[in-house]
C-alpha cells in the first residue's frame, strides 16, 4: 500500500498564520501536524509517500526532506491550484500505479490512529473504503447512507436534510478502482473534481465501498479554535521529562516537558506544558495545556491554555489564555489590565497590550 497526503491547501481559515506558513505545518503539542499525519502513515506499514503540494511546496520540503528520518521515502506532486481532492488521484497516477492506497487530508488529526481500519481494508479488499465520523450536525460535511452491513449505499455532500449522522473525514482507502471513477466523472458546481463524486461513480456502478466507523479523536485543525483543542487533547497524551536547566527556585508540577536546551528560572509549570528546546523561562507561570515553542522567550508573564510559535517573545503579559502567538512575533504590555483571552497574533507581529 502507498499513500497520497495532500498538503496544498491555502488555510484561509488560518489566517493571519496561512499568510506566512501552510496550514499542515501549524504545530500541535510542539510538532508540526503534517508530520503527525506521516506518523499515523507510518503506523500503517506504509514506506512510499506522495505528498500533494501547492505554492507552498518548497516550505513544506524544507521540513518534510526525503522522508528518511520518519522511516518513508516522500515523493513531492505538485498541484497548480485547488482543483479538488479527486484531481490529485489523478496527477498522482504515475506515483500509485495499480497499487492500493491510504488518502490522507494534511490537516486532519486522529491522533488514535487507523490501523485496525486499514487492517479491514487490505483483508476485505473493497474498491474503496471511507472513514466516518458520527457527528452531531452533518449538514456542514460529506454524509454516508450506509446498509446493515456498512457497505455504502449513497454519499451527499453537505445535505440540507441529511439521512445520517456519519460524516466523511480525512482518510480514504482505495483499489485502482478509483482510477476510472476520477476519469468517469466532471467538474462539480464549484469547478473541482469531488472525490465524493469518484466514490458515488463506483456505488452506482455496482462496486463494493465500504464505510468504517472511527470512534477515537478527530479534528480537522482548519482553525484557530481547533489547533487549540487540538493542543491541548494531545498534550493530555504527556509524559513527563525534563532534559533543559531547571534551576532551584522553580516548581514543575505534573506532566511536564523540558526539552534540551531550554532554561526555567523562577517560574512554575503546571502540566500538560511543554517548554521547547532553547527557550528561556524566566520570573513566569505556565499553566495547563500551553505549548512554547524553541527559542523563545516568556519573562514576567503568565500563560495557560496557550500555543507559542518558534522565536516568539511574551513579556509582562498577566493571564494569556487560550491564545496563539505566532513564530517570531512579540507581545508586551504598556500597562495595567485584567488578562487576555483568545488573543492571536500573526507571525513576525508586535503586540502591545494592557498587561
Amino acid at each position: 500500500m502507498k499513500a497520497l497526503v495532500l498538503a496544498g491547501g491555502s488555510g484561509t481559515r488560518l489566517r493571519p498564520f496561512s499568510y506566512s506558513m501552510p496550514k499542515q505545518l501549524i504545530p500541535i503539542a510542539n510538532t508540526p501536524v503534517l508530520v503527525h499525519v506521516l506518523n499515523t502513515v507510518r503506523d500503517l506499514g506504509v514506506t512510499e509517500v506522495g505528498v500533494i503540494v501547492g505554492n507552498r511546496g518548497p516550505e513544506i520540503e524544507a521540513v518534510l526532506g526525503d522522508g528518511a528520518r520518519f522511516g518513508l521515502r516522500i515523493v513531492y506532486i505538485p498541484q497548480d491550484a485547488p482543483r479538488g481532492l479527486a484531481h490529485t488521484v489523478s496527477i498522482a497516477r504515475g506515483f500509485l500505479g495499480d497499487d492500493d492506497f491510504v488518502m490522507y487530508l494534511g490537516d486532519n488529526m486522529l491522533p488514535d490512529g487507523v490501523v485496525g481500519i486499514a487492517e479491514d481494508f487490505t483483508r476485505q479488499r473493497p474498491a474503496a473504503q471511507v472513514v466516518v465520523y458520527k457527528v452531531a450536525d452533518p449538514r456542514s460535511f460529506g454524509v454516508a447512507e450506509l446498509g446493515p452491513d456498512g457497505e455504502v449505499l449513497r454519499l451527499v455532500e453537505k445535505p440540507h436534510h441529511p439521512r445520517s449522522d456519519m460524516a466523511l473525514i480525512g482518510v480514504y482507502f482505495f483499489t485502482a478502482a478509483i482510477h476510472e471513477a476520477v476519469a468517469a466523472i466532471g467538474p462539480s458546481a464549484r469547478g473541482e473534481l469531488e472525490i465524493t463524486d469518484a466514490i458515488q461513480w463506483l456505488v452506482s456502478s455496482g462496486a463494493d465501498v465500504r464505510a468504517r466507523i472511527y470512534d477515537g479523536y478527530w479534528k480537522d485543525t482548519g482553525k484557530v479554535e481547533d489547533v487549540l483543542e487540538c493542543n491541548s487533547h494531545l498534550l493530555d497524551g504527556l509524559s513527563r521529562r525534563v532534559d533543559g536547566l531547571v534551576d532551584a527556585d522553580s516548581v514543575l508540577v505534573g506532566r511536564v516537558v523540558v526539552e534540551a536546551g531550554a532554561t526555567v528560572v523562577r517560574s512554575r509549570i503546571e502540566g500538560p506544558a511543554i517548554i521547547g528546546a532553547g527557550t528561556v523561562l524566566q520570573d513566569s507561570h505556565v499553566g495547563p495545556h500551553t505549548s512554547i515553542g524553541r527559542d523563545c522567550t516568556v519573562t514576567h508573564s503568565r500563560l495557560e491554555g496557550s500555543i507559542a510559535l518558534d522565536e516568539a517573545s511574551v513579556t509582562g503579559v498577566q493571564g494569556l489564555r487560550d491564545s496563539l502567538i505566532g513564530r517570531a512575533a512579540s507581545v508586551a504590555t504598556t500597562g495595567p489590565g485584567t488578562g487576555h483571552h483568545c488573543l492571536v497574533v500573526g507571525d513576525h507581529t508586535r503586540v502591545e497590550v494592557a498587561a
